[in-house]
């Protein structure tokens, strides 16, 4: 007995090696490893934080979510986008020596209703500047064509002249994810920023092959991190027979999920291949679980409010602009030149 003990022992910290790929700590300016484990459960920090309901707590960093390994974060804007239930925030993080992005995403009450929708969804629309690759119409426009982008780049000029040119990690969770991976790509592409990082989790598929393609050239270190049968990774739907008309993750992506022989149960995180669409991965299940959509790296992405956009703020004690339409700008220097 204490022999076939030990074997299966033996046998499971051989599988961890070969599945996790884990590689040890190191700065966000480092490019000699794959995936950062301990950077990873950061970010799903932060974007766990955006959830928070009341906006006077997020804003002043003092909500149940924001602390931990994110205690010391220095908050400079919150964007509210109220006409389109948008949501980001930006700020500057001391401990990883970078300014982070974050976007919300879905509310659990409308999860159902975007899974739906995200099954028939087609591409339909040319990302400008690269021939053939299309996207996903709704989660370009929601950067692209609301507050969120004047909001983001104008919060990121901030917080870099207060702290220098800092990396720019940006990260979100489900559609915030999808937000995140057009801000980062944009920053890259149309404002030539240096020292762009991306890490999402949850994300759904946003655009072609040809799209992932050219992701791949401008942001070669992104990181999908999917959590064992979330079925959101899976959306919208790959289809094998038509590789170039039918949606394609692009690289690359972590998959978390548990191993084991008998009682002896690990979590590991699976650095996948280069293609986007590793069978191996989360490609290798059925990919059919909400419950694993709402949860990372042990961390909750349940939203605090169930209504589709529930804001909690007290206007008189934070300083904030208001447009026409409702849709409000926090920051702790408003009158600082943000121009790029």
């Amino acid at each position: 007995m204490e022999r076939r003990g030990l074997l299966k022992a033996v046998l499971l910290a051989c599988l961890l090696v070969v599945c996790s790929g884990r590689a040890p700590m190191v700065t966000l300016q480092s490019s000699d490893t794959i995936y950062n484990s301990t950077l990873a459960k950061i970010m799903v920090e932060y974007a766990s934080a955006i959830y928070t309901a009341d906006l006077t707590q997020l804003f002043t960093w003092t909500c149940d979510r924001c602390g931990d390994l994110i205690k010391g974060f220095e908050m400079m804007d919150i964007i509210v986008d109220v006409e389109n239930c948008l949501e980001a925030y930006v700020g500057f993080a001391s401990d990883i020596n970078a300014v982070v992005v974050v976007f919300r995403g879905t509310q659990e009450n409308s999860i159902q209703n975007w899974i739906e929708d995200l099954l028939w969804k087609q591409l339909d629309l040319d990302y400008p500047g690269m021939p053939e690759a299309r996207v996903h119409r709704g989660f370009y426009s929601a950067y692209h064509n609301t507050t969120l982008r004047d909001g983001v780049v104008g919060g990121i000029s901030k917080t870099r002249k207060l702290n220098g040119d800092v990396p720019i990690m940006i990260t979100g969770h489900s559609m915030g994810a999808a937000i995140a991976s057009f801000c980062a790509l944009d920053l890259v592409v149309n404002y030539g920023l240096d020292g762009v990082k991306l890490m999402t989790f949850g994300q759904p598929r946003i655009g072609n092959e040809a799209f992932a393609s050219y992701f791949k050239v401008y942001l070669p270190h992104a990181i999908r991190v999917t959590n064992a049968n979330d079925i959101v990774p899976h959306l919208p739907p790959y289809f094998t027979l038509f590789p170039q008309k039918t949606y394609h993750h692009f690289p690359r992506e972590v998959w978390v999920h548990n191993v084991g022989l008998g009682s002896l149960i690990y979590t590991v995180e699976q650095i996948c291949d280069d293609s986007g669409e590793d069978p191996a991965c989360c490609r290798s299940v059925s990919g059919n679980s909400i419950l694993d959509h709402i949860t990372y790296l042990g961390v909750s992405m349940h939203a605090e409010a169930w209504s589709s956009c529930r804001i909690v703020m007290e206007y008189t004690e934070l300083q904030h602009k208001m447009d026409l339409y409702g849709n409000v700008v926090l920051s702790k220097q408003p009158d600082l030149h943000s121009a790029q």
